[in-house]
């Protein structure tokens, strides 16, 4: 995260802004993942760019990276205190999407779609 930073809501929507880190914390908080049940869960994303989305939340401490020395090897992400922090915060955005898409006529369609 840039340091520079002073307003709360600017650093927030820096650290979290990305087309894939919403999504990473949503389907981390139901518990450890590997790599490539992530890239299952996010298909659309290369994985150059879902490991750059990841290494980014491991460097804001939202994300734990946890390697086995096995072969082949074996990756596990985790949310930290930090990233399970955030999850109320991205179920009320979900919440408000949900609610606007609706109002819009639009039928939410994804995996963070809350009934």
């Amino acid at each position: 995260m840039n340091q520079s930073y002073i307003c709360p809501v600017e650093s927030t929507l820096e650290i979290i802004s990305g087309k894939y880190k919403p999504l990473i914390l949503w389907h981390l908080a139901d518990g450890t993942l590997r790599f490539n049940q992530l890239q299952k869960l996010l298909p659309s994303a290369t994985p150059k760019m879902l490991t750059r989305q990841l290494r980014e939340l491991e460097s804001d401490s939202l994300v734990s990276r946890k390697v086995y020395p096995v072969v082949p090897p074996k990756v596990e992400y985790s949310l930290t205190d930090t990233g399970k922090s955030f999850i109320p915060i991205l179920k009320e955005i979900c919440d408000w999407g949900n609610t606007y898409l609706r109002s819009n006529n639009i039928c939410p369609n994804c995996s963070m779609v809350s009934e």
